[in-house]
């Protein structure tokens, strides 16, 4: 009984083994009668059933299936331009199924090299397969871009990938596919459209590969730069954002955006002493760059160190003198000098102050006068610094009531 069992278990499997391969069988005859949509439904079951005992066969099967899809309505395409003729055809059902058809060529290729039931490893698509897609592979590009001008960025970086990857299957074993011309600029592309579609760590992995060519550095740099930047949530993404700024600044000094971003970072985190460490590295290698002093003088005048604070504005406006930021900044750094100099000199219990003492204010003051009035010779308008205001003080402190009223009225305007 138990042996009659075990032979009606057996039959049963190869019932339903038989049943799964006759499937690949009768979807094959569909496809060849032209009706390829009905054969792939048909055999979709097949391609991953436990039971399908050739999945190889069937995968390549539905790669032929779409690729016919493909082909007819190429060749209406062809013939409507041809004899300026206007017969229907489906442009997404044409580019989606080649799209179809090379993932499944691919998928065949990962059956077709596993061992049959003896042990032996026999191919038996693959060069068929090869001749096919060595021809066919640079369409996927444009399948692509036709998604991407579409806006549908997931869809375009799945054909892209596809394109770059599949170069990479066991597929094309053997085959020299030679330099491609197209790698670097579809691997750029796949980057952009990943990190517009907030997929940072894909943007990140394309750009990357895009920048080892030198003519897309620059540009896939960018992609790696701002993917680490918006992609950070943590303090490690941040770290990583930052040491990422680091090397392309290191590779490319005079590229001014990075120093920019370097510096967002660094004025965004709040951590003065580290700004103050990576400013003065910057004044090392690059000492005739004027943003360095400047925030270098930044930082000395938020720590209210304001003779040192100067003095960097100053070496910034030697290097740049219509720097009018670093100039009117010099002015307010000493009349804040001159304000806390009158507080440290006062009489402690009258307020005033000695004449030897009053001029050492004045003289102060003098020199920020200097600074300030030539801010406002730089920026007369005001549009990238407002003198007005400290002038007033400046002018008011050492009686000079005709100016001071002068920048009051500006002040009331």
């Amino acid at each position: 009984m138990k042996k009659l069992f075990m032979m009606a278990v057996m039959a049963a499997v190869a019932t339903t083994s038989y049943a799964q391969d006759d499937l690949v069988k009768q979807a094959e005859k569909l496809s060849a009668k032209g009706q390829h949509a009905e054969a792939i439904k048909m055999i979709t079951p097949a391609l991953t059933s436990d039971q399908t005992t050739d999945k190889a066969k069937a995968w390549n099967a539905l790669s032929k299936m779409n690729y016919a899809i493909y082909m007819e309505n190429q060749q209406i395409m062809t013939e409507n331009q041809l004899k300026k003729q206007n017969n229907p055809y489906d442009t997404v059902g044409m580019n989606r199924a080649l799209v179809a058809s090379f993932e499944a060529a691919i998928k065949c290729d990962e059956y077709d090299q596993q061992p049959n039931e003896k042990g032996k490893v026999k191919i038996r698509f693959r060069s068929e397969n090869q001749k096919t897609w060595q021809m066919m592979r640079p369409h996927i590009i444009n399948i692509g871009l036709a998604e991407y001008n579409k806006k549908n960025l997931a869809e375009a970086v799945k054909d892209w990938r596809l394109y770059i990857d599949g170069a990479e299957s066991t597929l094309f074993t053997g085959v020299d596919l030679g330099p491609d011309q197209y790698r670097s600029e579809v691997c750029y592309f796949i980057g952009l459209a990943s990190y517009q579609n907030k997929d940072y760590k894909t943007a990140t992995k394309y750009a990357l590969m895009a920048a080892e060519d030198s003519t897309k550095a620059k540009e896939a740099s960018e992609i790696v730069i701002f993917a680490a930047k918006d992609g950070a949530t943590t303090k490690e993404d941040s770290v990583a954002y930052l040491n990422i700024l680091k090397k392309f600044h290191a590779e490319d000094p005079q590229e001014q955006r990075y120093f920019n971003l370097l510096m967002e970072y660094y004025s965004k985190a709040g951590d003065q002493d580290a700004m103050m460490a990576w400013v003065e590295d910057e004044i090392k290698i690059a000492p005739q760059n004027k943003m360095p002093w400047a925030l270098k003088g930044e930082a000395l005048m938020n720590a209210r160190k304001w003779d040192e604070a100067v003095v960097a504005y100053q070496k910034a406006a030697e290097l740049d003198p219509n720097f009018v930021q670093v100039i009117f900044n010099a002015g307010v750094c000493l009349n804040s000098k001159a304000i806390e100099l009158k507080d440290q000199l006062a009489d402690k219990n009258t307020g005033g102050l000695t004449k030897a003492n009053a001029d050492k204010v004045k003289a102060v003051l003098s020199e920020a006068k200097v600074y300030l009035e030539k801010s406002k010779e730089l920026d007369p308008t005001r549009s990238s610094v407002n003198w007005a205001y400290p002038l007033y003080q400046i002018y008011y402190a050492l009686g000079d009531a005709a100016k001071s009223s002068e920048m009051e009225k500006l002040l009331n305007k």
